[in-house]
């Protein structure tokens, strides 16, 4: 059997890959792992269930919900919130387990399962991987340890869970939002009553677009993945700013009043000098990624802001986080983490602060955004090549070179592997956007001579 966890939880086609069988069965997995593993530390244990909207949503709920409480596990429904609601709530509740239905910014079709330990925190890989060797282990028949009678798990709907998460966002905030216009794109997706409410409560006068959800339009030509809409009801309403999530709304992406983007790494950049000037930003650092903006780096040494950069994913973020004490970090794709405040990233949290910052300066988002200046970056992906080469083949190290020698201190080239399929990327920024797109091309070219 192949992994079935990934960098984000198990997710697949629903009811193809994902199927209610396998939802089950995880549960009741993860149930005795985490029992093995002495997390319920000898009471009976409590989970925190959730999903976005999703149709599918509707089955897979009822079959995590199933496999908890024929584990032992009394459930809490929260029903439709977003990924950080839950993981706030499972810390908040002190429940021992989380789990989150949703595929983020995928395709109404697909949806995954995501599980939090106690606290809110995603699981460590090792506990994942023995989620998955118990779960094979019964599915081929060996059987399960099941409960009778008053041992097995209740479940209850938890209606306060969407009162308590808003009441927690406004909460953290360190200004109200009153005279801001902001226009919210929800994606039809888990935020879709969450993220209006809370800005409504700040103070903000709310337009919402994309906050109709009826099971099957999640995502669909808006979010965070198609800003179009936002940008021309931006303009159109003349708001101050708008704020983009996806479908299970643990990203948040913007646009001016203008209708420019304003991406993940620009909103770190706003929120660390805000962060800085509270004194909140500790150690004096932010996290990135390897993808995050060279213009991002160049504005963090010029503000005297050390960036410590990480393997792409929101989960090495936070793990680098959590290790050194950092406050601060995210990726350019809109997850932004503040450790202070979530466990995981979270897009609604992120729009408060950012709208909490355009209120407390009285400067536009575009002159905030200022701060940075993105340099033109050009991504080429390489398919059905030998990946595992990328490292090692002296051509494509020559190939490097000569571009960096190029490029000299006024861009950067960057390959890797993509972890799922056989390509290489090859990512080039400078100054010159016609410049980086030359040695891309080269590049690429290089990189299917060399490794196909």
């Amino acid at each position: 059997m192949g992994r079935l966890f990934g960098t984000d939880g198990v997710r697949g086609v629903a009811n193809a890959d994902l199927t209610a069988e396998l939802a089950l069965g995880l549960s009741v997995a993860a149930a005795h792992v985490l029992a093995e593993a002495g997390t319920f530390e000898g009471h009976r244990p409590t989970a925190v269930v959730g999903r976005d909207p999703r149709a599918s949503g509707e089955f897979l709920e009822a079959a995590v919900v199933a496999g908890l409480a024929s584990a032992g596990v009394d459930v809490l429904r929260v029903g439709v919130l977003p990924t950080p609601a839950v993981a706030y709530l499972t810390g908040a509740l002190g429940a021992d387990i989380g789990v989150m239905l949703s595929a983020s910014h995928n395709a109404m079709p697909d949806n995954g399962v995501k599980f939090f330990a106690r606290g809110g925190h995603k699981l460590a890989d090792e506990l994942e991987d023995r989620i998955e060797t118990v779960y094979e282990q019964h599915r081929t028949g060996e059987p399960w340890n099941r409960p009778t009678g008053a041992g097995v798990g209740r479940v209850t709907d938890y209606t306060e869970g969407f009162d308590r998460y808003v009441a927690h966002l406004i909460g953290v905030l360190p200004n109200r939002l009153d005279g801001l216009k902001v226009v919210l794109d929800e994606a039809h997706g888990a935020a879709a009553r969450v993220s209006p409410e809370a800005f409504a409560r700040a103070g903000a006068e709310v337009v919402t677009i994309g906050a109709e959800p009826d099971g099957l339009n999640i995502n669909d030509g808006c979010g965070s993945t198609h800003l179009d809409l936002l940008r021309a009801a931006v303009v159109e309403h003349g708001a101050d700013l708008g704020i983009a999530h996806d479908g299970d709304a643990d990203r948040c992406l913007a646009v001016d009043a203008a209708g420019e983007e304003v991406d993940g790494d620009q909103i770190l950049a706003v929120l660390a000098l805000a962060m800085r000037e509270a004194g909140q930003l500790r150690r004096n650092t932010v996290v990135g990624t390897v993808m995050s903006n060279l213009g991002f780096k160049i504005a963090m040494e010029r503000e005297g802001i050390q960036l410590v950069q990480t393997a792409v994913g929101d989960r090495y973020v936070l793990e680098s986080m959590k290790a050194e004490g950092f406050a601060l970090g995210g990726e350019q794709s809109g997850h932004v983490i503040v450790l202070d405040h979530a466990t995981t990233g979270d897009g609604t949290l992120t729009g408060l602060m950012l709208a909490a910052r355009v209120a407390a300066t009285g400067r536009s988002l575009a002159e905030l955004a200022g701060v940075m200046q993105r340099l033109p970056q050009v991504l080429i992906n390489v398919p059905d090549v030998d990946k595992s080469r990328v490292n090692t083949s002296s051509e494509l190290a020559t190939a490097v070179v000569e571009a960096e020698r190029e490029l000299d201190s006024t861009g950067r080239v960057l390959l890797r592997q993509s972890g799922t399929e056989p390509l290489v990327r090859v990512m080039v920024e400078a100054a010159d956007i016609e410049q980086a797109r030359a040695i891309a091309g080269r590049l690429a070219d290089v990189v299917k001579s060399a490794l196909g």
